[in-house]
């Protein structure tokens, strides 16, 4: 890692300084690579495992909760949002362009880390060996409380949410890619009763959602993208408007934390694989909000969701969640690999020994040659 600058402050400037008493805050990094970088289609692992690294070095103790712990994962992580192309079998970025990186805390144990991380913030994100400059960090979402977001003046009698990165749900063990009103705010709920310290009852509330939120217009676009260390997914990206029925009021409580929900969702994302740049979301309707991916992260998807279809029809028999799990891992590693990517990077990304991964390949291979 280059050496720090020692005329570099030691302290944050005041915009990026924020009250202890915090729980949620945005950070927005613009990252400019000095030079033409290629990255394999799955970078935003690298993203994750960096950021996790940085919390490593400080607090050993937030890392091991942070990799450990049961609950939602009280942070989100972005893709890279800028001009990236297809190269070959890799995504380029390209020299003296600026790209935007999003990580968010969703508690105060993170956010005190992060406040932290600004005092001696790294020179650049070395994301497998592209190292990108932080050329400047501002604050992408307030500083703010649980308690704030609740009882905050909503103003609007609608929630209006646009999903920037594609979106998807986990429903009966499947991917569900669309914005149904109880799959959305059971995402915001989770988040909510792990990290403010207010729980509210799951069942009933969404059942409250169920009976009255209503949908009054929405612009969608479905994609396949990949997502996180397990393959591929089907996610959505566009705008959608909420609003409620006028029997919502018999339950002012609901009502208030439906409000306080759709303010939460541009910190804690929207759905799964937060933490690998899917559901990233923000307030407002925007006809124009698709992020484009690069060709070959598309190719990449399709060839993992083809693989894993057929790794799964050869097991069904043995049925389960680990055989699912197992025909997904085969066909994430095989698709990378005929991406032309080192099993020794596969492996380190997907935390599995070498050894695995390289029995996997050939067991994957011999399954597949088997259907021809």
């Amino acid at each position: 890692m280059p050496r720090r600058s020692q005329n570099k402050p030691k302290t944050p400037p005041l915009y990026l300084t924020w009250s202890p008493e915090t729980e949620l805050v945005g950070l927005v990094f613009e990252l400019v690579p000095r030079k033409d970088f290629y990255l394999y289609p799955q970078y935003t692992i690298g993203l994750h495992a960096w950021f996790l690294d940085q919390v490593r070095s400080t607090d050993p103790e937030l890392s091991a909760y942070l990799h450990d712990g049961e609950s939602e994962k009280p942070f989100t992580v972005s893709a890279l949002d800028g001009a990236m192309i297809s190269s070959g079998r890799q995504v380029q970025l390209s020299a003296n362009t600026s790209y935007h990186w999003s990580v968010t805390a969703l508690s105060r144990q993170v956010q005190k880390w992060m406040a932290r991380w600004m005092e001696n913030l790294p020179e650049v994100v070395d994301l497998k060996n592209a190292p990108l400059q932080i050329r400047s960090v501002s604050i992408a979402h307030l500083p703010t409380t649980y308690t704030e977001l609740l009882n905050s003046d909503h103003g609007e009698t609608t929630v209006t949410l646009k999903f920037l990165s594609p979106t998807s749900f986990r429903r009966k063990g499947h991917h569900f890619p669309l914005p149904v009103p109880m799959n959305v705010f059971h995402s915001y709920l989770r988040r909510w009763n792990d990290f403010s310290g207010m729980a509210v009852d799951q069942e009933t509330f969404l059942a409250w959602v169920d009976d009255c939120v209503l949908i009054n217009r929405c612009q969608l676009t479905t994609a396949k993208v990949l997502a996180g260390k397990k393959g591929a997914v089907t996610g959505f990206t566009g705008a959608i408007e909420f609003s409620l029925t006028k029997d919502a009021v018999k339950q002012p409580e609901f009502q208030q934390l439906f409000y306080a929900l759709g303010k939460l969702a541009p910190y804690c994302g929207t759905g799964h694989k937060t933490t690998f740049g899917l559901g990233q979301t923000r307030l407002g309707w925007s006809s124009q909000v698709v992020q484009d991916l690069p060709d070959v992260q598309t190719v990449l998807a399709k060839r993992i969701e083809y693989l894993a279809e057929i790794f799964k029809a050869q097991r069904k028999r043995t049925g389960g969640e680990r055989a699912e799990e197992t025909a997904s891992k085969w066909a994430t590693i095989l698709a990378r690999r005929e991406m032309g990517e080192s099993l020794q990077v596969v492996a380190q990304d997907l935390g599995m020994p070498y050894e695995t991964v390289k029995t996997y390949v050939k067991l994957a291979r011999r399954a597949l040659k088997s259907e021809e």
